[in-house]
């Protein structure tokens, strides 16, 4: 059985990419592991990100960023291409971890349920966590899903924000709201590393996936590109060409421009990958009517495409942000490969991208 994988830590600006490299490897050898035994580029796709939620340094299931109120909300998606089948799962706390829900929501839409109703293909908060259980997904104490790490970080900034509001209030120690302006940007407040992978198996069958606990100080209760429909992640699969993608950066914007499902749909038609995915975050999400023109516009895809009657494909990666921290793997490679992708020193942050890629054959 041959395959390939990718996975990513998020598009931001990574200081330290060793506290990366060996989760992005483990992930790659255990999705590889699966395919090699039978499994599917969905089990892949799922196996990858369940150790990424996992590790304590992402921001995905444990280690997530934490609410403003210190509370961890997680967003998770999954993409089939086989059949395009979706599922997602958001604002839940107790999961441990979020991307088996979305699986099992995205596997779900093949059946309906008693009395011809439609199965749930997004679900959120108390109502998610119990129908997780319902569905056997391991649960834990929403506690347990905060790290020293986020821990460390909610109260650094939370006291930051704090002291801004009391200065400019005059010193009257009144504590600053959660819908309150203050002068921390959102860069300087959320390091962007949420999580994705791209999956393709010898069936030529694709999956895509992503999770994220969302920004830090996130207003309780909202909801990311990471569990929203053509934005966090989309895989569709022909005879001709399969496609992947999932993106990673400013939720909101990623939203309004639909960038997974839009990229996805440019390399369908492309006869050069790297120029079809340039083009779609410089005309698509840089220059998109729909966001904003004066400000920095934080971004990044990891997509994959594959041609089934050649056995060949293409793993591109770009972003808009400082780094961006990639890996890869095929079920022939002895060593998973890691990328840490910078932005070239003359682009700026937020108003420039940068492609990259490889090729890849699978011996089927």
């Amino acid at each position: 059985m041959a395959g390939f994988v990718a996975v990513h830590t998020g598009a931001g600006n990574c200081i330290d990419e060793t506290k990366y490299q060996r989760v992005i490897k483990e992930a790659c050898v255990r999705a590889t592991d699966i395919i090699k035994n039978g499994g599917s580029a969905m089990d892949a796709c799922e196996a990858a990100i369940m150790r990424l939620e996992n590790c304590g340094n992402t921001n995905a299931g444990f280690g997530s960023n934490l609410c403003w109120d210190g509370r961890v909300q997680c967003d998770a998606s999954i993409m089939d291409g086989s059949n395009l089948h979706f599922g997602a799962c958001t604002n839940v706390s107790t999961v441990r971890n979020p991307i088996r829900f979305a699986r099992l929501l995205c596997d779900g839409q093949s059946t309906m349920l008693s009395m011809e109703r439609i199965p749930p293909m997004v679900m959120a908060g108390s109502g998610a966590e119990r129908y997780a259980e319902e569905l056997g997904c391991a649960m834990i104490d929403a506690s347990a899903m905060i790290s020293s790490k986020a821990k460390f970080s909610y109260n650094h900034y939370k006291s930051k924000i704090a002291t801004i509001s009391s200065a400019a209030e005059g010193g009257n120690g009144t504590s600053i709201g959660m819908s309150t302006t203050a002068a921390v940007s959102t860069s300087q407040v959320s390091a962007l590393d949420t999580v994705g992978a791209v999956c393709v198996d010898s069936a030529g069958n694709t999956a895509a996936g992503c999770s994220s606990g969302g920004l830090l100080l996130k207003v309780p209760g909202r909801i990311g590109q990471a569990a929203t429909y053509g934005a966090g992640c989309w895989a569709t699969d022909s005879t001709e060409v399969s496609v992947a993608t999932c993106t990673t950066g400013n939720g909101e914007y990623l939203m309004k421009t639909l960038l997974a499902k839009e990229i996805c749909g440019d390399l369908l038609t492309t006869d050069c990958a790297v120029t079809s995915l340039h083009k779609s975050i410089k005309n698509k999400f840089l220059e998109s009517p729909f966001l904003p023109a004066d400000q920095d516009l934080y971004a990044g895809a990891l997509s994959l495409i594959y041609y089934p009657h050649a056995n060949t494909g293409e793993v591109l990666w770009s972003h808009t942000t400082k780094s961006f921290c990639v890996g890869y793997m095929s079920t022939q490679q002895k060593a998973p490969k890691f990328i840490y992708s910078p932005l070239p020193t003359y682009s700026m942050p937020g108003r420039s991208c940068v492609v990259n890629g490889h090729n890849f054959h699978l011996r089927v």
